[in-house]
């Protein structure tokens, strides 16, 4: 812990896998233990920053046979210098390498590894995915691209007139801006839960599906607001451009992910429907 609190150490987080996304039960990477250590074999994806960390933390298959597949997973941590663990980049739309795969050919992994207790990694990595999703939210960065965007469409004009007086820009513009304050008055309601010692519930899951939507909202006006000027391009030579405009077409390319990360946003509504109104 003293080694990620200084920066000493970067992790990533070993979650997804091809086909077992937003059904991640249904993982399949495994971990045999053979005396002393378990021996890992399988494949992880969508790993943010996995080619700069130096450990990640995984959930693996301990027991296949288990009627409940959620009993039958471990939590592992893993030295990414491990010998037998391969990652290769994914590009994605804005062209940016952000994500990998992660292979895992027979990498051994001490059993002092082990976080909680064999078979009950499903109990750990719930618990961690309560936090993600009221980080996901993140109504700080929200509240100043909002900021950004009304500074934007002032400066922008349509019809002679500044864009954010026209009344239909104004009115989603106004609409995104009062569910951000919904939004970040709900954050703080939960972060005074956690001062009071109790941990995030499945409730946490309405920060993520509103958060998520806000961020993806708040990237289509910009768009609007850019007009043309929001077309993707590359500059040439030192030609004169808006380097911030010239940014919106990747950025919006990029959010797509957000509604789908940490537990798709439908996921997220079957697990309020289940666990909070007991559909």
């Amino acid at each position: 812990l003293p080694r990620i609190y200084q920066g000493e150490d970067f992790w990533c987080q070993g979650y997804s896998e091809p086909g077992s996304g937003s059904d991640l039960a249904s993982l399949k990477t495994r971990a045999v233990r053979q005396g002393d250590h378990y021996v890992v074999t399988g494949q992880k994806i969508w790993t943010t920053q996995a080619h700069f960390a130096d450990w990640i933390f995984c959930l693996v298959r301990t027991d296949a046979s288990r009627d409940k597949r959620q009993e039958g997973i471990s939590f592992l941590l893993i030295d990414m210098r491990s010998p037998g663990i391969t990652v290769r980049p994914i590009i994605l739309m804005d062209g940016g390498h952000d994500v990998n795969e992660v292979f895992f050919d027979d990498v051994a992994v001490p059993v002092e590894n082990l976080v909680h207790e064999e078979h009950k990694g499903w109990t750990v990595a719930k618990y961690l995915l309560g936090y993600e999703r009221m980080g996901t939210g993140r109504v700080g960065q929200s509240k100043r691209e909002l900021a950004t965007l009304k500074a934007l469409a002032a400066r922008q004009l349509k019809d002679g007139q500044p864009l954010i007086e026209d009344p239909r820009f104004r009115d989603r513009l106004t609409r995104v801006e009062v569910e951000l304050m919904a939004l970040e008055i709900t954050n703080l309601r939960f972060l005074d839960q956690l001062r009071g010692g109790r941990p995030p519930g499945a409730e946490v899951s309405l920060l993520k599906i509103k958060g998520t939507e806000i961020q993806q909202a708040i990237g289509e006006l910009m768009m609007q607001a850019a007009g043309p000027f929001a077309q993707a391009f590359r500059p040439v030579d030192n030609m004169d451009f808006d380097h911030f405009t010239a940014r919106l077409a990747a950025r919006y390319c990029n959010m797509r992910k957000v509604t789908i990360y940490a537990g798709s946003n439908e996921i997220q509504r079957n697990i309020i429907a289940k666990a909070t109104l007991g559909l």
